[in-house]
C-alpha cells in the first residue's frame, strides 16, 4: 500500500526533516518536504498529498495553524503531528482540529511506521464507508452506479422515489454520464422487477426498421419479412422498455409511439389485431428535446408525455469527488478481465484523472482506464500511463496547421478528416462526436457509411 502514498514531511529542523525523508522513503514512501507551516499549505495547494506528518512548533506557522488550513482545503487529507511538548490540552485541541493522531518527540519508528499504516488504512476504509452508507440510504439496489457526491446521491433518492411508481421518467445527461445505468436502476428496484427490462437504441435503427422494432410484423408485411415478429412492446409487456437517444426518433414515428402511450394497445406492421400491453416506459436523450419541440423536429404532445419525471445525470466534471471511487472500480473490472496483476494508481496519476475535464464523462473515464490497464507493464499505473490526457487528441482541422491539405483539396476529404478526428477526441463516442460537428447521430452514421469508416 505505501508505495503509491505520498507523505509530507514538514519540520524546521533541517536535520529532523533530512532522517524523515531517508526513513519514510526507505518504507516505500514518496517523500515531499516543507521547512514551515507556511510551505506545507503552499504544497498542498499545488499538488497531490496522501498524508501530512507535521511538527506542531514552527517559528513561522505552526502545526496547528498549518492544520486548520490544510483541513479547509482537503478535508480529507489525514495529518499527524508530531511535538517534544506534549501535554494533555494540546493533544485535544488538534484532535478537536483534525489531526489524525499526534507523536511525541523522539519519535519511536515502530509506532510511527504503524500510526501511517493506520491513518491511511482509515481513510480509504472511510471513504468506502461513506459511499455505501450513501447508497444504502436512498434505499437503491444498483452496483453499477458508482458515486457519493451531493449531486449523485440526490439522483439516487430521486431514483428510489420514482422507481415504485407508473410514472414515465425521462433520463436526461451528457453522452457518458450513465442514462442506461439510472434506467435499470428505477427498473429493478421497482414493483416490475420480476419483468423484462427491454432496450432500444433509437439512433442505432434505420427510420424504416425502427417501427419493426418496435411494434413487430407479421409475415410478408415487407420484402425480407419471412415470419411473425414480436415488437419490443411486446417483449418487454409486464415489465420496462429503454428507449435510448428517443431524440433521434423520426416524426412520422413519433406520432406512432404517442398513440401507444396513449392507448395502451398496437398494431403489428401489414397486421390488423389490436394487441395490448402493458409496459412502463423510460427514454433517455443527451439532446435539448424542449428546443426540439420549438424547432419543430420534436413533437410537443410526445414531449409532455415523455416528460413526466425528469431525471438529470451529472457530468464528470461536475462530479471531480467521485472520480478516486470511479477510477479504482474501472481498475479492479479491467485488471480481472484483462488478467492483468495491476492494482493501484500513483498519486499523480490519480491527481492528472481528478483534473482532467473529460468532455466524454464516464464512458471516457472507463475506456481510458482499460487502456492503461491493457498496456500497463507494472501493477501501479503512474502519470505515464495517462500521458494522452496531458498531450490531448488531435483536434479537428490539426491537418491545416502545417499546410497539411493543399489549396484545393476535395471537400469531402476535409469532412471524412473532420469526423475522423471528432472520433478520436471522443475516445470513440459517436453521440458526443455528433453534438461537436453539430449533426445529429443519425446523419454521423450515414456520413460514416459515405466513408467507409467503421461504424
Amino acid at each position: 500500500m505505501v508505495e503509491k502514498c505520498r507523505v509530507l514531511v514538514v519540520d524546521d529542523d533541517f536535520a529532523h526533516r533530512t532522517m524523515l525523508r531517508t526513513l519514510l522513503g526507505d518504507w516505500g514512501y514518496a517523500i515531499v518536504d516543507a521547512d514551515d507551516g507556511e510551505a506545507a499549505i503552499a504544497v498542498v495547494r499545488a499538488q497531490p498529498v496522501d498524508l501530512v506528518l507535521m511538527d506542531i512548533r514552527m517559528v513561522r506557522v505552526s502545526g496547528i495553524e498549518a492544520l486548520e488550513q490544510i483541513k479547509a482545503i482537503n478535508p480529507a487529507i489525514p495529518i499527524v503531528l508530531m511535538t517534544a511538548y506534549a501535554s494533555v490540552e494540546m493533544a485535544v485541541d488538534a484532535l478537536k482540529k483534525g489531526a489524525y493522531d499526534y507523536l511525541i518527540k523522539p519519535l519511536d519508528f515502530d509506532k510511527l511506521r504503524l500510526t501511517l499504516e493506520r491513518a491511511l488504512e482509515h481513510i480509504r476504509l472511510k471513504a468506502e464507508n461513506r459511499q455505501l452508507k450513501k447508497l444504502l440510504a436512498t434505499g437503491i439496489q444498483s452496483p453499477d452506479i458508482i458515486g457519493s457526491c451531493p449531486a449523485m446521491v440526490r439522483l439516487m433518492e430521486t431514483v428510489a422515489q420514482v422507481a415504485v411508481s407508473e410514472a414515465t421518467v425521462m433520463v436526461t445527461g451528457e453522452s457518458g454520464t450513465g442514462k442506461e445505468l439510472v434506467a435499470a436502476a428505477i427498473h429493478h428496484n421497482s414493483p416490475r422487477k420480476a419483468g423484462p427490462f427491454v432496450k432500444v437504441n433509437c439512433a442505432a435503427i434505420t427510420e424504416t426498421l425502427l417501427e419493426s422494432e418496435l411494434f413487430g410484423h407479421e409475415k410478408g408485411a415487407f420484402t425480407g419479412a419471412d415470419r411473425r415478429k414480436e415488437g419490443r412492446f411486446v417483449q418487454a409487456d409486464g415489465g420496462s422498455l429503454f428507449l435510448d437517444e428517443v431524440g433521434e426518433m423520426p416524426v412520422s414515428m413519433q406520432v406512432k409511439l404517442l398513440r401507444v402511450l396513449q392507448e395502451r394497445e398496437l398494431t403489428r406492421v401489414g397486421g390488423e389485431q389490436v394487441i395490448p400491453v402493458d409496459v412502463r416506459l423510460i427514454v433517455a436523450t443527451n439532446q435539448d428535446l424542449a428546443r426540439m419541440v420549438n424547432s419543430g423536429t420534436f413533437r410537443e404532445d410526445l414531449y409532455y408525455r415523455l416528460n413526466v419525471v425528469e431525471l438529470k445525470t451529472p457530468p464528470l466534471r461536475e462530479r471531480r469527488e467521485d472520480i478516486p471511487l470511479l477510477a479504482s472500480h474501472f481498475l479492479l473490472r479491467f485488471a480481472e478481465k484483462n488478467r492483468k496483476a495491476v492494482d493501484r494508481f500513483s498519486p499523480r496519476a490519480m491527481d492528472l484523472l481528478i483534473r482532467h475535464p473529460w468532455p466524454g464523462n464516464v464512458r471516457e473515464l472507463m475506456n481510458t482506464i482499460e487502456r492503461a490497464v491493457v498496456l500497463a507493464r507494472s501493477s501501479c499505473l503512474d502519470e505515464d500511463a495517462f500521458a494522452a490526457l496531458v498531450q490531448g487528441p488531435p483536434a479537428v482541422g490539426a491537418a491545416f496547421s502545417d499546410g497539411g491539405f493543399p489549396a484545393d483539396v476535395p471537400l469531402e476529404h476535409i469532412e471524412r478528416e473532420a469526423i475522423v478526428n471528432t472520433l478520436a477526441s471522443a475516445n470513440g463516442n459517436k453521440s458526443e462526436a455528433a453534438r461537436r460537428l453539430g449533426i445529429t447521430r443519425k446523419t454521423l452514421r450515414e456520413k460514416l457509411k459515405k466513408y467507409n469508416l467503421p461504424l
